[in-house]
């Protein structure tokens, strides 16, 4: 992410703007989500404001919570790191052969979990 221009991008970050591209949501849905503490998702939230990824709103359906929404460098960032993955994915492509490289898909499709994507800790 660096080479593109995100130095400032963490791993854990991706799981929120993860998140997020399926809408906004609080921090509290982001602690629920990642089954991280109110407390780090709040934190983490912070941060991400800081360095203009995502923003804070107030929801329109309930005054007392703040949706997080992703910004337009927090978009960019997004699909910036979509786009290394992608990458890396060609480049295992381009060194296996076909067979290889479905056999490795097939491992990797059958080792995910389906479902939301969480940090692993």
């Amino acid at each position: 992410m660096v080479e593109r221009g995100f130095s400032d991008v963490r791993p854990v970050h991706g799981f929120v703007f993860s998140a997020l591209t399926q809408g906004a949501t609080t921090a509290s849905g982001l602690a629920a989500q990642l089954e991280i503490t109110k407390q780090a998702a709040a934190q983490l939230v912070s941060y991400l404001v800081d360095h203009g990824y995502v923003t804070r709103e107030v929801d329109p359906s309930d005054g007392r919570a703040q949706l997080v929404t992703l910004t337009p460098r927090g978009v960019s960032a997004t699909s910036a790191a979509r786009e290394a993955a992608e990458q890396h994915v060609d480049t295992w492509r381009r060194q296996l052969s076909a067979a290889h490289f479905d056999a490795l898909a097939d491992a990797l499709n059958t080792l995910g979990t389906p479902g939301r994507l969480r940090p692993n800790w």
